[in-house]
């Protein structure tokens, strides 16, 4: 083959690549492209080398009767476990067995993963790492928006801003490429970071560039309140646009009456004079203020939160005050974080959805999609459990007793991490595809080896909605295949009704057909089309004559997608994290991702050059904290919260708050942190609370001897054959 337009197989910003075949695997290179402007960060210079990994899984592997993964043939698996999901579903009815999927899989995967769950499978219990995601953001948006587009615009309109306001996001480590596009409101003295840690992004608000905002963890709420109190009690906010454009202001109005500054400071440990500064300073930018525009941007560390869709909300209730969302130049946006985020919750994976971000349980939409599927509507099941409730039933009674896992590596990934290894041990059936043994494959009875990024076809949707072709440049491994292929030899082993292809374009082009006339609309697009222009954005429906639909850019400009064309403010309050401070644990844990790794790191721990920089999991820990404790720099501590206790060296650093210690979430075994992390979930998107919980920090070497020592890990990577 020769050299191969794609995009990196990390983040949802899609950076753009141009991968040459080499010996062994391939070489990248960085191309034009607006997003990345021919950036890429390390994950990506890399990303090459996951073609290579020593554990390339290449093989079929099925647990014998002694506990060993041993190898086998793609017939005798997939035999297996048809037979086992056809007996468990005779005997236990169809919702005994589940299926979970991933926010990187293609569009073309997620689709198909949604259908099989519904069709082949016949039960409701589908869901995805997604939830864990951007759950939050999407409820608020979809609530007061109308839809959910992660940024409603082009990221490359940011530039132009005179003010961001960004909470819960390290772009700088997350996104690197990214952080050109802040340069602009940075250069005007606009950009306002919230973060608890002086983050390499916070860093950027430094000489004159912005404000850093470092409230106490799990006051994100309140922050926002007291923003859109003093935006209404100054005169400040964009009358005109919320008259013509919104409803629901006096409600709101009436509800963040009480939290003046002053109040808002005692909760949040923000001056009041700086909540002040930071309302006038976005008031100015907004077109109203006489400024050139404003945007304010959301990620997990306001959104993984009890009261996640609570807080999204309230951003966007300050946006709409200020006349943001649908003005050129200006807007509400949530960034996006897994590769296909944004596409993986589109298109029927979720446990709520159809394709095109149907909902299942409205009978227009289940007739249309069925009418695709060629199935009766009453054939398809109803909502089934969100990632969290899911997991927590498996291996129960009344819950699943068989899951296939695509996309997602659990173990490490999930909150309450040791609840969801008993979980998943007590299934009678766990299947899981991955291309490497990751810790949740290690658990499994079957694995099944599948295709990565380079070795496949497909498409992708970025943080801005707009919609990519993910490109085959070198072949896989001879025993490996894509969970397509997978998907149609299963439907046919149980019986299935309709049509399985395993051809990625085909698939998309039923995909397009199943989205059509719903919120996320790609009936107006093709591999063939796609292949042709990257500058096409959702929703692009079809559309009669000769010309093309040109796909939408910008959401909003016109109205908004709700039954009277208004956004909606919504009254929403704050109460704190679930866990909060107690007197055994009087330290807040807040967790997020260094700039080398990514998510459960199942991929990049086995990238050498990023593995040597950052080798093993840490905690930062203030020096005022390190004091009180009697710990230095690298000296093994304890954290300790309601659900466990992980030892990992301290990292000293004034960087965060003295009240409050940092720990990412890239390891499992001892240095996973979503062994402590809590599961409690918000009430409307089921977003689990990864990022604040009490916990407890100690010295290792005054672990009392008495104490139950952490179980070792059962099975190593490198034991698994290959």
């Amino acid at each position: 083959m020769s050299a191969v337009a794609t995009h990196c197989p990390y983040c949802a910003l899609q950076c753009a690549q141009t991968l040459t075949p080499a010996h062994p695997g391939v070489s990248v290179t960085g191309r034009a492209f607006p997003t990345s402007r021919g950036g890429l960060c390390q994950k990506g210079w890399t990303s090459g080398d996951l073609l290579t990994v020593a554990d390339r899984l290449t093989t079929p592997l099925v647990r014998s009767r002694d506990g060993v993964l041993e190898p086998t043939s793609w017939d005798e698996a997939l035999d297996l476990v048809a037979t086992r999901l056809a007996d468990l579903r005779a005997r236990h009815g169809p919702d005994a067995v589940a299926a979970f999927g991933g926010g990187g899989l293609t569009n073309e995967k997620a689709y198909q993963l949604g259908k099989f769950a519904r069709v082949a499978l016949g039960t409701a219990n589908v869901d995805y790492n997604g939830r864990f995601c951007m759950s939050s953001a999407a409820a608020a948006a979809n609530r007061s928006l109308g839809i959910d587009r992660g940024l409603p615009f082009p990221l490359t309109d940011l530039a132009g801003a005179d003010a961001i306001l960004l909470l819960g996001s390290n772009l700088a480590e997350t996104m690197p490429p990214a952080v050109a596009h802040l340069a602009g409101a940075r250069a005007r003295g606009g950009l306002v970071v919230v973060d608890p840690r002086r983050s390499a992004t916070a860093s950027l608000t430094e000489d004159g560039g912005g404000l850093h905002l470092q409230p106490v963890p799990g006051t994100d709420l309140v922050v926002l309140l007291a923003l859109l109190h003093v935006v209404l009690g100054e005169g400040l906010a964009d009358t005109a646009y919320l008259a013509q454009r919104t409803t629901g202001l006096a409600e709101v109005a009436r509800s963040v009456a009480g939290w003046w500054p002053e109040r808002a400071e005692q909760v949040c440990g923000l001056p009041a004079a700086t909540l002040r500064r930071t309302a006038r300073l976005l008031a100015a930018a907004s077109v109203a203020g006489g400024g050139a525009g404003a945007f304010v941007l959301t990620g997990r560390g306001v959104e993984q939160s009890t009261q996640g869709t609570a807080t999204v909300t309230a951003a966007i209730n300050l946006a709409l005050a200020l006349g943001l969302p649908g003005r050129t130049g200006s807007g509400y946006g949530a960034i996006t974080g897994q590769g296909n985020g944004q596409g993986g919750r589109e298109h029927g994976q979720k446990a709520d959805q159809l394709p095109g971000y149907r909902m299942i349980d409205d009978p227009a939409d289940r007739a249309h999609v069925a009418g695709v599927w060629g199935v009766d509507p009453a054939a398809l099941p109803g909502k089934g459990k969100p990632a969290v409730e899911l997991l927590a039933s498996l291996g129960t009674p009344e819950g699943p007793r068989a899951l296939l896992v695509h996309g997602s590596n659990l173990v490490v990934s999930a909150p309450n991490a040791r609840r969801v290894v008993d979980r998943l041990r007590a299934l009678d059936l766990l299947v899981v595809c991955d291309f490497v043994p990751s810790e949740t494959a290690l658990l499994a009875d079957v694995v099944l080896p599948v295709t990565q990024w380079a070795e496949e076809e497909g498409t992708m949707t970025s943080l801005e909605g707009r919609v990519l072709r993910r490109r085959k440049a070198v072949e896989p491994p001879s025993g490996a295949r894509s969970e397509l292929w997978v998907w149609s030899q299963l439907a046919a082993r149980l019986g299935s009704p309709g049509t399985w292809s395993p051809e990625p374009a085909v698939v998309f082009d039923e995909l397009a057909r199943a989205s059509a006339g719903g919120r996320a609309d790609y009936s107006g697009l093709s591999h063939a089309r796609l292949d042709g222009d990257e500058a096409l954005y959702w929703p692009c429906p079809t559309r009669s004559g000769d010309e093309p639909h040109p796909g939408t850019p910008r959401l909003f400009l016109d109205g908004f997608p709700t039954p009277d064309g208004r956004a909606r403010l919504v009254v929403v309050d704050h109460h704190g994290p679930a866990d909060d401070l107690r007197p055994d644990a009087r330290l807040h844990l807040v967790t997020g991702r260094v700039l080398q790794h990514y998510q459960s790191g199942a991929q990049t721990r086995r990238v050498a050059a990023l593995a040597e920089v950052v080798p093993l999991a840490y905690v930062e820990i203030h020096p005022l904290l390190a004091a009180r404790i009697g710990v230095a720099d690298g000296e093994v501590v304890r954290l300790t919260t309601a659900r466990g206790a992980v030892s990992v060296p301290a990292r000293v650093t004034d960087t965060i708050r003295p009240d409050t210690v940092f720990m990412p979430f890239h390891w499992g075994g001892s240095g996973s942190v979503n062994r402590l992390t809590n599961d409690a979930t918000d009430p409307i998107s089921g977003m689990p609370e990864f990022k604040v919980c009490a916990v407890d920090v100690q010295p290792a070497r005054l672990r009392d001897p008495r104490e139950p020592r952490e179980p070792r890990e059962p099975r190593e990577p490198e034991k698994v054959p290959r």
